[in-house]
């Protein structure tokens, strides 16, 4: 089995375009150290530090939906909920190297795993 690098992700939400076009699913790539290094240097995350996700996300999301590039300003006008979808699933994939988690069914106690990268009743 290969090393995987990208994972692809739905949003829960999505992402609208400039035209009005919703955009949910997308791909991100691990994260390198250049990525997490590089915008301490931004302007934007020396005057606020919570900017720092976004321009880390700007760097490792390779692609979503259509949308031609993926920069710091369709970052900014994702949905909160998403937003936070997408730390949750950087911090997955780059700590534990897995977009996989494991639950379990309250009725039945039954254990499975669950791909956070399909969406809702898609895994």
């Amino acid at each position: 089995m290969a090393f995987q690098t990208e994972f692809n992700f739905i949003l829960p939400k999505g992402y609208v375009d400039p035209n009005g076009v919703l955009h949910r699913e997308g791909v991100m790539r691990l994260a390198t150290a250049k990525d997490e290094i590089a915008p301490l240097q931004d302007y934007r995350v020396q005057k606020n530090r919570a900017y720092l996700v976004i321009i880390l996300l700007s760097r490792v999301i390779t692609r979503l939906g259509t949308t031609d590039s993926i920069n710091p300003s369709v970052i900014e006008r994702l949905f909160s909920s998403d937003l936070a979808y997408l730390q949750e699933f950087y911090r997955r994939i780059n700590e534990e190297g897995s977009a996989q988690i494991k639950t379990q069914c309250p009725a039945c106690q039954h254990e499975y795993e669950i791909d956070l990268g399909a969406g809702v009743g898609e895994s």
